[in-house]
């Protein structure tokens, strides 16, 4: 986990004004960065558990487990704490705000920038902001602060996802601040645990752990607040398939995370890797699946990590802050592409998500196998949890040497067509008399190996990947 922080030089915390963290395992290491590129160390902190998530409030730093444990460094009086609460499923952050969902149902806040100790313990002031009605573990949150002020302070809507797949939009209003967020919306539209939600100025897009299946709405607003007329409508459903796998490290999934990027009062997009191997990245909006560009490692090699970055604008006059895509490849190489072009010229693009034959060209080096009794038997809230594991195939087992005609159990697999990509390839699992043998691809014109595998493929809908 990496965390970084940076402030206008010059500022009140002089030479912690720019951070840098870094975690592995449960060791915490912190420096501070100077001007010219030089660093010092700051320290070496312990959580006691293995960190699983590591971010910057402000100045100071945060490391939270979901054990129930955080880890918080005052950037003002140097100061470590480490203290036990519920066990965390999620967080969020807003100006100054740390808020954490926890697997009771309960929402609960800590004002960084005050850094409240209690009198009798000095420790840290974790106060109870909001509890689910169903007591649903909160799994995923989304805060969003409008632009409205007053003199009680900002209106402010939270929405969250719970374990049984709900739901919820509340609101803080200023003047009822005494009285705690009051429920505005529920919906119960998934049937999985809820692993991600993002609230911005025009959209809530909740995706859960059905092999990240996306659901949207378009959010109605009145003077900058969250408005019941004619209220949040549905939008779209759509997947984020990436699959996990099976012979992954603990780490493998950082600097993977397919998102939504982007600011909150702009257009978001999904990054979407389909295999942990794979140089091919799908960008698509978050709103509604719609692809805005695929890129490619320009060597060919694997893509191991990824992230958007959004860029001021320079001080001339028409300049608009530009947004980035980094990849990260496994030779150590870095790259960096225009996403903001590519966003200028969405008109272009294709109107759906993968198509069944790009799928398939995805999973060429990867062979599909069933999950064990074990694993599957274990209730993971990972957001890349998935059906189906992958194994790496080696070059005389890839499909780019297979053309032949398929087992006739999956040629009959494939001629019902039956169900999405993923119960086909569970079929096909099921039905191959080898474990580990690989699905078979979709033909290709013009190869002259006689009659083709299956029927001509028929444009499938956005559901289904």
């Amino acid at each position: 986990r990496l965390a970084l922080t940076a402030r206008v030089l010059g500022g009140a915390l002089g030479e912690h004004d720019k951070m840098v963290a870094a975690a592995t395992g449960s060791e915490i290491l912190l420096w501070a960065l100077q001007a010219e590129g030089g660093g010092s160390e700051i320290g070496v902190f312990h959580l006691g558990v293995p960190v699983e998530a590591l971010f910057f409030v402000g100045n100071q730093l945060i490391a939270t487990s979901h054990t129930g444990r955080i880890g918080v460094w005052n950037a003002v009086t140097k100061h470590w704490q480490v203290q036990e609460v519920q066990p965390i499923t999620s967080y969020d952050a807003a100006g100054s705000f740390l808020l954490l969902g926890c697997d009771n149902g309960s929402i609960y806040y800590v004002d960084v920038q005050k850094f409240p100790l209690r009198m009798k313990d000095n420790d840290l002031l974790v106060s109870e902001l909001y509890r689910d009605p169903a007591e649903d573990g909160v799994t995923a949150l989304s805060v969003y602060l409008t632009p409205k002020t007053s003199d009680s302070g900002n209106w402010i809507e939270i929405a969250y996802g719970t374990s049984s797949g709900g739901v919820r939009v509340i609101v803080q209003h200023p003047e009822t601040v005494g009285s705690g967020p009051q429920l505005f919306q529920t919906f119960t539209v998934h049937r999985s645990p809820v692993t991600k939600i993002m609230l911005s100025e025009k959209h809530l897009i909740s995706v859960c752990a059905d092999n990240n299946h996306v659901r949207t709405w378009s959010v109605t607003r009145f003077r900058g607040m969250i408005s019941t007329q004619p209220g949040s409508t549905p939008l779209a459903s759509f997947k984020i398939l990436a699959l996990e796998s099976a012979d992954g490290h603990g780490g493998c999934s950082a600097g993977n995370d397919i998102g939504p990027y982007g600011e909150r009062d702009d257009q978001q997009v999904f990054i979407q890797k389909v295999v942990p191997s794979a140089s091919q990245l799908f960008v698509r909006l978050s709103s509604t699946g719609q692809r805005v560009c695929s890129v490619r490692s320009v060597d060919g090699s694997p893509t191991t990590a990824f992230t958007v970055l959004e860029c001021e604008g320079s001080r001339r006059l028409g300049s608009r802050p530009r947004r980035y895509l980094l990849t990260g490849q496994a030779n150590g190489s870095l790259a960096m592409w225009d996403l903001t072009t590519a966003m200028d010229g969405l008109g272009q693009a294709p109107a759906g998500g993968l198509t069944e034959e790009e799928l398939m060209q995805q999973l060429e080096q990867c062979e599909l196998a069933p999950l064990s009794a074990s694993r599957s038997s274990l209730r993971s809230p990972s957001p890349r949890s998935s059906v189906t594991s992958l194994h790496l195939a080696s070059s005389s087992t890839s499909l780019s040497g297979r053309r032949g005609s398929p087992s006739p159990p999956q040629a009959e697999a494939r001629r019902r067509g039956a169900g999405n990509f993923v119960e086909r390839c569970q079929e096909l699992v099921r039905a191959g008399p080898e474990p580990r043998r690989p699905p078979t691809p979709a033909p290709r014109p013009a190869t002259g190996l006689g009659a083709p595998l299956a029927p001509p493929k028929v444009k499938l809908n956005e559901t289904s990947f």
